[in-house]
C-alpha cells in the first residue's frame, strides 16, 4: 500500500467514524474494518459520477445496508455530489444521507438495501439482467452490454434466507459477472457469531457453483486486488471473495460487538486518530491529495464513459435495426404505445378464469413488449405466464425471457427488484396469491424505491378451498392493500384483467399486484365509457334507478355473486 492509497482509505474509515459520531446514532464497525476493499473495488470499477445513470456502469450494491456511512464517504470523495454538510447530517430528518442507502434518494445509490440479505438477491437480478441484455445486443467487437454486478455483505447478510436461495440460483445460471465480497468480522448485534454461525460458507458457495476465494486480512489491498482479478477472469462462475477483517479496526472497539451498532464516542475517535497517524485533529478532515487522489479515478472513470460512448456510436451506425431495438428497451414510456393494438383489446364472451385470461393478455404483451421478462417460483402452468415461443434464461441460454425460478419465491422478489433496477427490462413474477407472505419483504422494498414491479399472483378467493386452509388467502388481500405505494388489481373479468396489466405496465413508480382467480367468472358487457372507467379502480358496473338505498362493493371473483 503507498502513502495516497493509505491515506485514501484512512479518509474513509474517519468520515465514517465522524459521520456516526456527530449523529449519534449508527453503525461504524463495518463501514470502517471494510474501508480497504471498498477503496480497492470502487477505484478499479467503470463509473462515472458525473453520470451516475450512465448505462455501461458496473453496478454497486451494499447489502450490508447499516453500513451507509461507507458508501455515503465513498460518494462524497469520488464526486458524486454529496458534501461534507450531508455528511454532518447523517439520519437527520430531510437529509440526503438516511440511515440506510435509499434508491432515488441519493446519486449513486443503486438500490434501496432494506432488510439484510435482500441486496444479494437484489445483485442476482442485476446480473441476469446484464447477463440478458448481453445475449440481446452484443455482436462481435461491439460488448455494447459488459457491466459488473459487485455487492458487499456482512456476516448477517449470510444467515438470512433469501440470501441463500438466491446464491443457489446464482450458481445455477453460471453468473459470472457477479462478485460478492464477504466482510467476515465474525460480528452481529448480539456479539460473536459462532454460536449461531459455525458453518463452512466456503464450502457452501462452492456447492452453489460458485468460485470462492479467501483473503486472510481485509488490510491487504493487493491481495484484494488480485482476488477481484481472478474473480473476474472466471467467465463461468460467480465468485465469492472472503474477507477475514476486524470490526471497528484501529479503534478501542476493534474487534468488539459495541463497534457494530453504536458511536464510538469522541475519545475514542481521537485515540483512533492517534493510533492510524493521521494529520489532524479537526473533524471530517481530509487532505487535499486525497480529493485529488478520487478525482483522478473519476476522471479516468468520465474517459471510460467516453470510450464507450463512441463505441456505442459506431455500434449503432452499423446495426441501426439494433439502435431501434435498445431504444425500445429503455424507453420507460413503451408500454403507453402498446395498447393502440386492436388484437389487445379483442376479447372473447365467455367465462374464463382471470388467470387464464391474464395469460391470454400475456401471450399479446409479450410480442408489443421486447424487453418483457418474467416467470414463477415453480408454478408458471399454474399461474399461467410461460410466454410461448420466447426460450427460457438458463446459463445456456441468456437470451430467453422465460425465467425459472425454482421453488424460491424470496429470492425470485427481490431479483424481480434486480431485473428492474438494472435498466433495460420490464419484468414480472408470480406465484399462487397464499404465497404473497413469502414476496412481501420484497413488495414493500418495490413500493419504496417506487420500482414498478408486477406481481401475478393466482389462484385467488376461497374458490381454492378445496386444497385447506393453508392455501385458501382470504386475509391476503388485507394486508395487500395496507402498503402504502402498491396498486392490488382483483380483476372479475377479461377487460378488467387487460386493464389491471395496462395499468401495471404503465407505471413508472409504483408496483403492482394482480390477484387473479383459478375458476371461471362471468364475462360482463360494458359501454365504452364503463371500460375508460375501470382504470381508476372503482366505478358503476350496474346502476339503478333513482337514489340507491344499497352500494354493493364487490372486487374480483365477488363481482359475479
Amino acid at each position: 500500500m503507498n502513502k495516497i492509497d493509505e491515506l485514501s482509505v484512512k479518509s474513509i474509515r474517519f468520515l465514517a467514524a465522524e459521520t456516526v459520531e456527530k449523529a449519534k446514532s449508527g453503525h461504524p464497525g463495518l463501514a470502517i474494518d471494510a474501508a480497504p476493499m471498498a477503496y480497492t473495488l470502487w477505484k478499479q470499477m467503470k463509473h462515472n459520477p458525473k453520470d451516475p445513470e450512465w448505462q455501461g456502469r458496473d453496478r454497486f450494491v451494499l447489502s450490508a445496508g447499516h453500513a451507509s456511512v461507507l458508501e455515503y464517504s465513498l460518494l462524497h470523495l469520488f464526486g458524486y455530489g454529496l458534501t461534507i454538510e450531508d455528511l454532518k447530517n447523517f439520519r437527520q430528518w430531510g437529509s440526503l444521507t438516511p440511515g440506510h442507502p435509499e434508491y432515488r434518494h441519493t446519486k449513486g445509490v443503486e438500490t434501496t438495501s432494506g432488510p439484510l440479505g435482500q441486496g444479494i438477491a437484489i445483485a442476482v437480478g442485476m446480473a441476469m439482467a446484464e447477463s440478458k441484455l448481453a445475449a440481446h445486443f452484443n455482436r462481435d467487437g461491439y460488448k455494447v452490454v459488459d457491466n459488473y454486478t459487485y455487492a458487499l455483505c456482512g456476516d448477517g447478510c449470510l444467515q438470512e434466507g433469501v440470501a441463500s436461495e438466491a446464491a443457489s440460483m446464482a450458481g445455477t445460471m453460471g453468473l459470472g459477472k457477479l462478485i460478492l465480497i464477504y466482510d467476515r468480522n465474525h460480528i452481529t448485534i448480539e456479539g460473536r457469531i459462532e454460536s449461531t454461525f459455525g458453518e463452512n460458507v466456503k464450502a457452501r458457495f462452492e456447492a452453489y457453483g460458485w468460485q470462492v476465494q479467501e483473503v486472510a486480512s481485509g488490510e491487504d489491498m493487493d491481495a484484494i486486488q488480485a482476488a477481484l482479478d481472478n474473480a473476474k477472469a472466471d467467465t463461468e462462475h460467480p465468485s465469492l471473495i472472503i474477507v477475514n477483517t476486524e470490526i471497528g479496526y484501529g479503534t478501542a472497539k476493534q474487534g468488539k460487538a459495541s463497534a457494530h451498532g453504536e458511536p464510538l464516542g469522541d475519545d475514542n475517535v481521537k485515540a483512533m486518530k492517534e493510533f492510524l497517524n493521521w494529520p489532524s485533529m479537526e473533524p471530517f478532515y481530509v487532505p487535499d491529495e486525497v480529493y485529488a487522489n478520487y478525482k483522478a479515478y473519476a476522471e479516468r472513470g468520465a474517459e471510460t464513459e467516453e470510450k464507450w460512448n463512441a463505441l456505442f456510436a459506431e455500434y449503432c451506425g452499423k446495426y441501426p435495426e439494433m439502435k431501434e431495438l435498445w431504444d425500445k428497451f429503455y424507453n420507460p414510456n413503451l408500454a403507453n404505445d402498446v395498447y393502440d393494438s386492436e388484437d389487445y383489446w379483442a376479447f372473447e364472451d365467455k367465462p374464463d378464469a382471470t388467470r387464464s385470461l391474464s395469460g391470454k393478455q400475456l401471450q399479446k404483451l409479450k410480442n408489443l413488449m421486447p424487453n418483457l421478462i418474467g416467470g414463477a417460483a415453480d408454478l408458471a402452468p399454474s399461474t399461467k405466464t410461460y410466454m410461448a415461443d420466447m426460450g427460457d434464461f438458463s446459463k445456456d441460454n441468456y437470451a430467453g425471457r422465460n425465467l425459472h425460478f425454482g421453488v424460491r419465491e424470496l429470492a425470485m422478489s427481490a431479483i424481480g427488484n434486480g431485473l428492474m433496477l438494472h435498466g433495460g427490462l420490464r419484468a414480472f413474477v408470480s406465484t399462487f396469491f397464499v404465497f404473497s407472505d413469502y414476496t412481501k419483504p420484497m413488495a414493500r422494498l418495490s413500493a419504496l424505491m417506487g420500482v414498478p414491479l408486477t406481481f401475478v399472483f393466482t389462484h385467488d378467493s376461497i374458490g381454492v378451498g378445496e386444497d385447506g386452509p393453508t392455501h385458501q388467502p382470504v386475509e391476503q388481500v388485507s394486508t395487500l392493500r395496507l402498503t402504502p405505494n402498491l396498486n392490488l388489481w382483483r380483476p372479475c373479468d377479461t377487460v378488467e384483467t387487460a386493464v389491471a396489466w395496462q395499468s401495471a405496465l404503465e407505471s413508472r413508480d409504483t408496483p403492482t399486484c394482480l390477484s387473479l382467480s383459478r375458476q371461471k367468472l362471468p364475462f360482463f358487457e360494458r359501454d365504452s365509457d364503463q371500460i375508460a372507467a375501470i382504470a381508476r379502480g372503482g366505478y358503476v358496473l350496474r346502476d339503478c334507478r333513482g337514489t340507491p338505498e344499497i352500494i354493493l362493493l364487490a372486487t374480483g371473483s365477488e363481482v359475479a355473486l
